[in-house]
C-alpha cells in the first residue's frame, strides 16, 4: 500500500522522532490526568538544550491517516473514536464525555496519530540506520479493535505490520521487548500464535490491565512484584533478554521503553532509580547493537514530572556510550 508515513530524511537528520503536535494541550482538561501532556515536547527541549539535536535534525513524521490506521485497525474501531464517550472511556479523562467530538479529534486523537506515524516511521529508520527513536509512542494497551489505558491506536502492532509488508524480504521476525511497568494486553492480543513476532513483557503483576488472555501470547513473561528496585529489576531483564535472544532470531527489535517503572510513579508501583532506567536503556542496547539487530526505541509511559528529563538523560546517555551515532556534520 502507498503511504505518507514512511518518509526519507537527509544524511545530517537523527533517526530521532518527533513534532510539536505530539502535545495534548486541551483548555486544561489534560491536567486532569495523572500523564504529563507535555512530556514529549520536555524530553526534546531538554534534548536540545544538551545540543543533540534541534528542529532542524530531527525526523519530523506526517500524521497517520485512517487508510494507515486499517492496515490494523477495524473500521467500526475508529467509527467508535467519533463518540466523545468512547474516546474519554480509553484516555480516562471522563470529561471529554462532553465535549464536542470534533474538539476531541483536534486536542487528543490528531496528536496521538501523529506519534502513531512517528511510531511507523521509525521501524523504516532502525533498518536504515541500525537504531531509531520515537520521542513519543508505545500505545501498548491498544489492539486493533480496542483501545484502553490511555492507548487509542495500537502503534506497535501498526509499525510491525508496516515492516511486514514494506520489508518482506529483509524482515521475517520482529522482537517486542515491553519493560513499561505494565503488561503490553494490546499488541500481544493482535499477534497471537503469531510465530514470527516474539513477545518478552517484565511487567508489574499486580497493577492493569490483569489481561489473563493475552498473557498466554507472551513468550518470556517476567511479572515483578510491588516496588521491585534495581538490582533484581536489571538482573531479571538482562537475564531474560539473553535467553530470549537465544530463543529467537529477529531482524528487528521494538523497545517499549516505559518510565512509569520509576520509584514514586503511583501507577506503575515499582521503585527502580533514575539512574537504573538509564542502566536498563543501555543494557538494551547494548545487547541489541553488539548483535547488529536494527532497534527502535518508544517512549511509552511514565507519569512523573521529572520523567521527561530522565528519557533526555538516557539518550544522552546512549550517545555518549557509542550505542546511537550521530549524522556526519557538513562543514
Amino acid at each position: 500500500m502507498q503511504t505518507t508515513l514512511y518518509l526519507d530524511i537527509s544524511s545530517e537528520q537523527w533517526p530521532i522522532v518527533y513534532r510539536h503536535e505530539y502535545n495534548v494541550r486541551f483548555m486544561g482538561l489534560e491536567k486532569l490526568h495523572p500523564f504529563d501532556a507535555g512530556k514529549w515536547g520536555h524530553v526534546f527541549k531538554f534534548l536540545k538544550t544538551a545540543c543533540l539535536i534541534n528542529e532542524d535534525t530531527i525526523a519530523v513524521p506526517n500524521e497517520a491517516t485512517e487508510e494507515d490506521l486499517l492496515v490494523v485497525h477495524t473500521k467500526k474501531y475508529l467509527k467508535s473514536l467519533k463518540c466523545s464517550f468512547n474516546v474519554a472511556t480509553i484516555a480516562e479523562v471522563f470529561p471529554l464525555c462532553i465535549v464536542p467530538n470534533y474538539l476531541v479529534q483536534r486536542s487528543y486523537l490528531r496528536p496521538m496519530r501523529f506519534q502513531t506515524g512517528g511510531s511507523v516511521l521509525s521501524g523504516k529508520l532502525a533498518l536504515e540506520r541500525g537504531w531509531a527513536i520515537n520521542i513519543g509512542g508505545g500505545f501498548h494497551h491498544c489492539s486493533g479493535g480496542k483501545g484502553g489505558g490511555f492507548c487509542v491506536y495500537a502503534d506497535i502492532t501498526l509499525l510491525i505490520h508496516f515492516v511486514f509488508n514494506h520489508y518482506p524480504q529483509t524482515v521475517q521476525n520482529v522482537m517486542i521487548v515491553d519493560l513499561d511497568a505494565h503488561q503490553g494486553n494490546g499488541y500481544q492480543r493482535d499477534f497471537k500464535d503469531n510465530p514470527n513476532v516474539y513477545i518478552m513483557d517484565v511487567y508489574n503483576k499486580g497493577i492493569y490491565p490483569f489481561d489473563k488472555r493475552a498473557k498466554e501470547y507472551i513468550n518470556r513473561k517476567v511479572e515483578l512484584e510491588h516496588f521491585t528496585e534495581d538490582a533484581e529489576y536489571l538482573g531479571k531483564v538482562a537475564k531474560n533478554f539473553d535467553e530470549a535472544l537465544s530463543e529467537f532470531s529477529p531482524q528487528l527489535i521494538v523497545y517499549n521503553a516505559g518510565t512509569d517503572i520509576l520509584k514514586g510513579d503511583s501507577l506503575g508501583c515499582l521503585s527502580v532509580s533514575p539512574q537504573g532506567v538509564i542502566e536498563r536503556d543501555e543494557l538494551v542496547f547494548r545487547k541489541v547493537r553488539t548483535r547488529n539487530i536494527p532497534i527502535v526505541m518508544l517512549t511509552s509511559g511514565g507519569y512523573l514530572k521529572k520523567t521527561a528529563k530522565i528519557i533526555a538523560t538516557s539518550i544522552i546517555n546512549l550517545h555518549e556510550a557509542g550505542l546511537i551515532n550521530e549524522p556526519p556534520r557538513r562543514y
